[in-house]
């Protein structure tokens, strides 16, 4: 029998080191997705993170040396983008303005924009057509890009695709409140992106983002320090299942005590805004990656005329949401391989 003792300064330096990679991924969990790093799997919300471990069994060596990925989308943006380093991005007039540019260009081209008519149910024609109910009206459909959540699809599918609908079911998501607040000749006591907030100190606070820091432009005039907070996780959770009430109130009360404690941030913001997004981030929980091989194989398997698009699946951030969507109508169109 082989005995291996260690001595008291190296198991401590490895309890501190787990406890630091254990607030770091908890931290890191909660503000790309809101949620428990012990319900999430790194492989489907972290995939780099997951391939640099898997190609050099540690995940620093691996992001130093590279993983090996494949081609990455090219472009004049992209290649302005990596040579600007940046760490960012938005537009002049809010990210809205985004979908607003796509309405236009796509009805300047006689595309045809339905608003405020929700899907109530898809059903296969027997020439293998898609019939899409608008409750009022019908649509004909030869082949449907899905970019709502996947637990809203599980319910529109009809019979024919029922081991689809129960995969996609269980891509759940959690709701997160932001609130924007704006501090007349406020000042930060640190420069950056922002910070996270592990769940032992705060189950409530996601993260805060520091605005003025990354887009001072949109500061206002006269200027005012702009900040984000993010809330969110079992403690909104907990909320919910408890049938409290989700005031905005509550919300503004909450972020402003987080900015004075966090940030030194004691005065009253001149400015608030409150949204409560209701189940808006989906949770790649363990599996995930086995649900979105069973949908995929059945998919092909039925020959289904479906493509499945949108924050569910990939990635959740806007970039990934719009990576995602180009992928989607290039494998429809036929124009890359759909690997």
């Amino acid at each position: 029998m082989r005995l291996c003792t260690v001595s008291p300064s190296v198991a401590l330096v490895l309890s501190l080191t787990l406890k630091v990679a254990s607030l770091a991924m908890d931290s890191l969990c909660r503000g790309v997705f809101a949620g428990n790093s012990r319900e999430l799997s790194i492989r489907s919300c972290f995939p780099s993170l997951f391939q640099a471990e898997q190609t050099h069994r540690s995940i620093l060596l691996g992001l130093l040396l590279g993983t090996g990925r494949g081609p990455q989308p090219d472009s004049a943006l992209i290649r302005q983008a990596r040579a600007e380093r940046w760490s960012q991005w938005s537009l002049r007039g809010g990210l809205e303005t985004l979908p607003q540019a796509l309405n236009t260009h796509l009805t300047s081209r006689g595309v045809s924009v339905l608003r405020g008519q929700p899907v109530c149910g898809l059903s296969l024609e027997a020439e293998g057509c898609w019939k899409v109910s608008l409750g009022d009206s019908n649509l004909e459909a030869d082949h449907i890009i899905s970019a709502i959540p996947a637990s809203v699809l599980s319910k529109l599918l009809p019979a024919e695709a029922a081991p689809l609908a129960r995969a996609l079911s269980t891509i759940t998501a959690v709701s997160v409140a932001v609130v924007n607040l704006q501090y007349r000749g406020g000042r930060l006591p640190v420069q950056g992106f922002g910070h996270l907030v592990p769940s032992s100190e705060d189950p409530g606070i996601l993260g805060i983002v520091y605005d003025s820091v990354a887009f001072p432009e949109q500061d206002g005039s006269p200027p005012g320090l702009r900040v984000t907070v993010m809330l969110g996780g079992s403690w909104l959770r907990t909320l919910e299942a408890r049938g409290s009430v989700l005031s905005q109130e509550l919300f503004q009360k909450e972020a402003e005590k987080a900015a004075a404690t966090q940030l030194g941030l004691k005065e009253p913001p001149s400015h608030c805004l409150v949204h409560l997004h209701k189940n808006c981030i989906p949770q790649y929980t363990l599996g995930h990656w086995q649900k979105l091989e069973s949908a995929t194989q059945f998919l092909a398997a039925q020959k289904l005329p479906l493509t499945l698009a949108g924050a569910s699946y990939e990635g959740v951030a806007v970039n990934d949401c719009i990576e995602s969507g180009r992928q989607a109508a290039a494998r429809v169109l036929g124009t890359e391989p759909s690997s």
